[in-house]
């Protein structure tokens, strides 16, 4: 009979208990769990076979000795008396990993000194010299641990870390190290996914590790099968006999799996380069053919159609802002992950694992199950769904019951019946155009000046600061007026309307909070989501007025490079780039802006890949652009403001002084055959004359307002601009 050894894998915590079970099947006895690892039994062939075998250690440990231990030189002592010459030789080379603290060692580096020295010691009193050390590829790695008063010395049989497998040529941003992915997968029930037949796929894939991992899980494939060294190679003791024996026999196996029909196993990323490292990663697997890579938004996410495949596991592991991106702006990112989860695989599994499990509520999926893991130091956890409408979770809040009647004043009254009258002129386009935010009365009464816009099931109120000639008691009882008729007229719920005064802005007040509320509703406008802050600025991300421009630049966009110059909120590049657009470009100078429009892409499911955001000066972006670059593009909104006089750019922008100037660089930007269209709001703008003569000039202001803003005819010009 072999002779029983004792063994410990070690393994990230919160993978103790899947190792465990791992070790069972591999044939361990003796299993026993404890903080980040396993202890085992068996024969050295069980510890060979789990080298090979485990997806989810990260090293299996022999030790050699296990000692009390409360200072340097008792350590010291332990690591000396092991007899090393039956386990390397004097020409061999070796090296330490150390862990722990004792009162005279407070750093690893030292602990890791110590121990080499007693080796060392060990054969020059025996030999009148001592082996090498070798950090990279030593003959023999030894692990010394110290912890609760004891020393384990132990032969490394792994070598480097099981994790790497020895397919990876490149890691991405933000890989996950291959054991942990396993344990994704064995979480989300993937092996019995894939016995019945289910698919894997990966929307948000980055090198590929989930893919690559699902895939020798479902074949079978020993997942050590590629990596060229072990900690066991250069061990005196080593049975490469049944080493060869047991290699052969995966191979074969692995020969046997790639010959046979697997499941659909597929994954999309935005960025070409993370497609290109998972290709790469895939082929350096032997999986090419078996999972498939393609470049894709997660807008463009949907169920395969090629194959009738009615079950499976989407799982990914998408940024959480504790490494790659601004966690406001992801949360827009996982609601358009779950919206795309419900929309198109009802009746799959799903397996999100994120740092921040905040982010994982924002799907609108109630978590069946969820386990801590930890990705490196941080702490997080695999959220686990069943993409079925049982567990759907619907809105925020309760529908908004209709208001009780209660009496309004003479003036209030006047202000609702108009409110109504608006109201029902509206509703026939509002049901046919599908618009769920429009403008319901705009200063149509002199006394009532301010502007009521519908946002689903808020209303927003924005106040014209009144003439110094108005009494400022008239003008705030008016206004009284105002907000008590709306949620009678318009059955809203009078939380949900939002007042603000609108006073013409200058430098950079126009940019300036409001309030810090920071919370952004989602409406949709054609295909896109587009996010709205009711409370926070004075504009709220989305001006209503330039609904019918957004939309023509969606349909005039596939294919086509687009270019948003003073691009505010970037919802015209949102439309742009859900229109099929090749390629976006939006430049403005605020910070603030920027960081709304990439919220914008995110819930979108876009990536800033193919559609960029360049916080500069416009005007000189334009003219860097014209000296350096030869990108040009095919369609182009130009919509400046009136006036800016902004701190962070030189001089001032006054449209009406510069716009020959501005048209003339933009246009040099435009391809023979684009289009350009300018817009701005300034009500007494005259066009110049001379740009009729250069160029093919339209004008398309009377198209560009939609019916809720055809009473105010003076609210923005517009123009398509061609070359002749």
């Amino acid at each position: 009979m072999a002779q029983s050894l004792g063994f410990f894998a070690s393994c990230p915590k919160g993978l103790e208990s899947l190792l465990f079970d791992e070790l069972k099947s591999l044939g361990a006895d003796s299993v026993k769990e404890t903080v980040a690892g396993v202890y085992f039994t068996g024969p050295i062939e069980l510890a060979y076979r789990c080298c090979l075998w485990s997806r989810l250690a990260n090293r299996v440990l022999m030790p050699l000795a296990v000692e009390p231990c409360s200072q340097a030189s008792d350590m010291y002592r332990a690591v000396k008396a092991i007899n090393w010459l039956d386990h390397f030789a004097l020409d061999g080379t070796f090296a330490i990993d150390f862990s722990g603290k004792l009162r005279d060692i407070n750093h690893s580096h030292f602990g890791a000194l110590k121990a080499k020295d007693a080796i060392a010691d060990y054969f020059t009193e025996q030999f009148g010299r001592r082996p090498n050390v070798d950090t990279d590829r030593p003959d023999l790695r030894v692990n010394v641990r110290v912890s609760k008063g004891k020393v384990t010395v132990s032969l490394d049989l792994s070598g480097d870390s099981l994790h790497k497998r020895g397919y990876r040529v490149e890691g991405g941003l933000a890989p996950l190290k291959e054991n942990l992915a396993a344990a994704i997968l064995l979480r989300a029930d993937w092996p019995g996914i894939a016995a019945r037949g289910g698919a894997l796929i990966d929307p948000l894939c980055g090198s590929g590790s989930l893919l690559i991992e699902g895939a020798l899980m479902a074949a079978n494939i020993a997942p050590g099968l590629l990596r060229l060294r072990w900690g066991f190679d250069g061990w005196k003791q080593h049975k490469s006999d049944y080493w060869a024996s047991l290699l052969s026999e995966a191979e074969a196996i692995a020969q046997d799996a790639r010959s046979r029909q697997l499941p659909e196993i597929r994954g999309y990323d935005a960025s070409p380069r993370a497609v290109a490292i998972a290709e790469q990663n895939i082929d350096s697997a032997g999986l090419t053919g078996i999972v498939r890579i393609l470049r894709k938004d997660l807008s463009d996410f949907v169920r395969p159609t090629h194959a009738p495949i009615n079950q499976g596991l989407v799982v990914c592991n998408p940024p959480y802002g504790e490494r790659l991106g601004e966690a406001s702006s992801l949360i827009h990112l996982y609601r358009h992950l779950g919206q795309r989860l419900k929309q198109q695989f009802s009746g799959w599994q799903a397996a999100v694992f994120t740092g921040n499990p905040d982010l994982g509520k924002q799907m609108g999926i109630k978590i069946c199950k969820q386990y801590q893991l930890f990705n490196g130091p941080i702490a997080s956890k695999l959220l686990c769904f069943d993409i079925s409408p049982e567990y759907y979770v619907h809105g925020e809040g309760a529908p908004i019951e209709p208001q009780q009647s209660q009496q309004l004043s003479d003036g209030a009254q006047m202000f609702a019946n108009r409110l109504r009258k608006n109201q029902k002129q509206l509703a026939k386009w509002v049901k046919q155009s599908g618009n769920s935010c429009y403008r319901v009365y705009d200063a149509d009464m002199p006394e009532y000046a301010v502007a009521v816009d519908r946002y689903g099931d808020w209303v927003h109120v924005a106040e014209y600061a009144p003439p110094a000639t108005v009494d400022a008691v008239k003008a705030e009882k008016r206004l009284q007026e105002v907000i008590a008729a709306i949620p009678q007229a318009l059955s809203v719920s009078p939380e949900q309307i939002v007042l603000k005064q609108r006073r013409k802005q200058k430098g950079p007040n126009q940019y300036q909070k409001h309030k810090s509320e920071g919370k952004f509703i989602e409406v949709e406008e054609g295909q896109a989501k587009l996010l709205l802050n009711l409370t926070d600025y004075l504009d709220t991300g989305l001006f209503l007025d330039h609904r019918p421009v957004r939309l023509k630049i969606a349909e005039l966009a596939k294919g086509k490079r687009f270019l948003n110059l003073f691009c505010y909120t970037a919802t015209a590049s949102v439309q742009a780039a859900m229109g099929g657009a090749s390629w976006t470009d939006s430049v403005d100078l605020s910070p603030t802006y920027l960081a709304w429009a990439k919220k914008n892409l995110a819930a979108n499911g876009l990536s800033e890949t193919r559609h960029r955001m360049i916080q500069a000066d416009c005007r000189e972006w334009i003219q860097q652009q014209l000296e350096t670059s030869d990108i040009r593009y095919q369609l182009i909104l130009l919509d400046p403001p009136t006036f800016s006089n902004s701190k962070k750019m030189e001089g001032t922008l006054d449209i009406q002084r510069d716009h020959v100037e501005l048209l003339r660089d933009t246009m040099r930007l435009l391809t023979p055959d684009g289009l350009l269209i300018f817009s701005n709001n300034q009500r007494k703008f005259k066009l110049d004359s001379q740009l009729d003569e250069e160029f093919a000039v339209e004008d398309k202001t009377a198209w560009s307002l939609d019916k809720d803003f055809q009473r105010a005819k003076t609210i923005h010009q517009c123009w398509f601009v061609r070359h002749r």
